[in-house]
């Protein structure tokens, strides 16, 4: 250990040293403004051959929480915040301070304050020194005089995967960096800017590197934001607890006006100022932690960095949304006894948060859009998609529970009664062990017990039936009624239709499975959360995952149901194996699909087409 904290002090000389001598050749850092008007010639440069070149060599490395040293460099806001050594994925005993983007710190210098380090020039502002102290020009050339074969395969000394360790340097240390990385010049891995966008990056860098902000919000745009904005932020106890239940499930999407010709993002936020006032957005962890104001308010901001496919999920906004909108939270007949507070027993739980809006509404609000709300689930919070799809199948169809199918005052008293059963791993802080996969085993067998008791008395009672009309069919209207996931490792992609050969699983999902999901996955996950948080997340998502797969094999034979399961969960893990084992009797609830013939393994998915 004393070797060890002696190289941490050499190694900490060595770097003031460094410093030291930038600093009497250069001049000290300091943080330059570099943003410019769009008619300027600098910004016109930057917006025509720039950004460009980085939004097609660079952003998709360097444009989400998995970039490479947290260097983003799809806004001028992440090219001028820099990089830093703190990896957001890893394995960590503590929650780690959060880095967003345009959310943790609104301005260079703060960034610094919080580690970031330049990759553009920030001492004297020279043709010279802007070259020769710039980060990023430094890593374009190291590039340009060792590039790699165009055609060859690459070399093991390229690390890609996802657990690598990140070498971060900075321009003072980038002379050691080089000799020791020759090949870790940017674009990494992959090959060089050709010499006209090598010329015109280094023109650029030349120039101070100068870039423009958003364009102005056009008429349209404004008006559009002005109408939303009104809806959300009504002042009744019915508006307010439907605007938080729209936010908590459209803050992770990209807002959209069908009217805009130039089809801009958006995005819905909280902030401490009404409309009508300059925003102030109100950063937490997630989007129902306690906002420290007496009131919150709904807004609509551009959104200011370049999309990338990874994190798109878009939600188109119109006269008929809003209308839908109105129809279903504000028309329908209920009242909010009071409003719910942020306590995380209660904001992590949105059986308990909104239980005041009926089940069914909550239900139809979701299916209206269920493929954008799938897609929350891979792409959500995150932008390495390992975490939630390392426990899904390659290939699979979901299909939904027809939100009319029972009645909505029996839903209610039902989730009411399960609340205990239906507790998610982000209403607490534990450490994920066996003990807590026992717990939440037991909350599951728990629940399917009374879900089962409670469809057996609906059947009992013939005030309804469990067959294939359980199934949604999107009011023979709604594209979004069946969906197919593909997958490829960390990457999926949900698509409207049963599309390709009959997968080997299905799911189907109810309000609560969807509900559930969405705050595991989306609203309640936390990338800057410890390891223990992370592994809860994964553990849980095993069961959600199970729950939607008993849902389909239910409305197979009986005497084909634990047959397929035991199936699909060959050679699984054993605590997976036992749970299935133990609970597989009464996870099946009594359906009334009549089959015609012996459903074979291989084309039992035939019954969805049914629908």
């Amino acid at each position: 250990m004393r070797y060890w904290l002696l190289f941490i002090v050499f190694l900490s000389g060595c770097t003031a040293l460094a410093v030291k001598q930038f600093d009497e050749l250069y001049g000290a850092a300091q943080t330059q403004d570099r943003i410019v008007t769009a008619t300027s010639e600098q910004g016109a440069f930057y917006a025509q051959h720039i950004k460009p070149i980085l939004d097609n060599r660079c952003v998709v490395c360097h444009g989400c929480f998995d970039a490479p040293c947290q260097l983003k460099l799809s806004s001028p806001a992440g090219i001028d915040r820099g990089l830093s050594s703190f990896q957001v994925y890893g394995r960590r005993f503590s929650e780690a301070e959060p880095t967003r983007l345009f959310e943790d710190a609104n301005t260079t210098q703060a960034w610094r304050l919080k580690g970031f380090q330049p990759v553009l020039n920030e001492r004297y502002q020279t043709d010279d020194i802007n070259l020769q102290a710039g980060l990023l020009y430094q890593l374009l050339e190291l590039k340009k005089n060792a590039p790699q074969a165009e055609d060859a395969i690459l070399t093991a000394d390229y690390d890609f995967s996802l657990d690598r360790t990140e070498v971060c340097p900075t321009i003072e240390g980038f002379d050691s960096f080089a000799k020791s990385h020759p090949l870790a010049g940017m674009p990494y891995g992959l090959p060089a800017l050709s010499d006209d966008e090598f010329n015109k990056m280094e023109t650029w860098l030349v120039d101070g590197a100068k870039m423009v902000a958003l364009s102005p919000l056009n008429k349209q745009q404004v008006a559009n934001i002005e109408q939303i904005e009104q809806f959300l932020n009504q002042p009744s106890d019915k508006q307010r607890l439907m605007s938080r239940y729209i936010y908590e499930h459209l803050f992770a999407t990209h807002l959209y006006f069908a009217d805009d010709p130039q089809q801009q993002f958006f995005t819905l936020i909280r902030s401490k100022t009404p409309p009508g006032q300059p925003v102030d957005r109100i950063n937490t962890r997630r989007p129902y932690d306690g906002p420290d104001v007496e009131r919150v308010y709904y807004r609509v901001i551009h959104e200011p960095a370049t999309i990338l496919e990874k994190t798109h999920i878009p939600y188109k906004i119109d006269e008929a949304r809003l209308q839908r909108w109105q129809a279903l939270f504000i028309d329908s007949d209920y009242q909010v006894a009071n409003l719910p507070g942020y306590d995380v027993q209660v904001a992590a739980n949105p059986f308990v948060t909104f239980r005041d809006i009926p089940v069914h509404i909550r239900n139809k609000f979701l299916l209206d859009d269920a493929q954008v709300f799938i897609m929350g689930f891979i792409k959500g919070s995150v932008c390495r998609g390992d975490l939630a799809l390392n426990v899904i199948d390659d290939h699979f169809w979901v299909v939904f529970v027809d939100p009319l199918k029972f009645s909505n005052e029996g839903q209610a008293t039902f989730l009411a009664e399960q609340i205990d059963n239906l507790r998610l791993p982000s209403e607490e802080s534990s450490t994920a062990s066996i003990f807590s996969w026992r717990k939440y085993a037991k909350q599951q067998k728990n629940y399917f017990k009374a879900k089962n008791i409670a469809i057996n008395n609906v059947v009992k009672e013939d005030t309804a039936s469990v067959d294939l009309s359980t199934i949604w069919d999107g009011n023979q209207t709604n594209t979004n009624a069946a969906l197919t996931v593909f997958r490829h490792y960390d990457n999926a992609t949900v698509v409207q239709g049963l599309v390709g050969e009959s997968p080997k699983t299905a799911w189907v999902i109810d309000y609560a499975l969807f509900e559930r999901i969405h705050y595991l996955l989306v609203a309640g996950f936390d990338i800057f959360g410890d390891v223990s948080h992370q592994v809860m997340t994964r553990m849980y998502m095993d069961f959600m995952r199970i729950e939607g797969e008993f849902n389909f094999i239910s409305f197979l034979p009986p005497e084909d149901r634990y047959k397929e399961m035991a199936y699909w969960y060959r050679g699984a893990d054993k605590n997976i194996d036992k749970y299935i084992h133990e609970m597989a009797d009464h996870a099946f609830f009594p359906s009334n699909v009549a089959y015609q013939a012996m459903i074979i393994r291989r084309n039992f998915m035939i019954i969805l087409n049914n629908v």
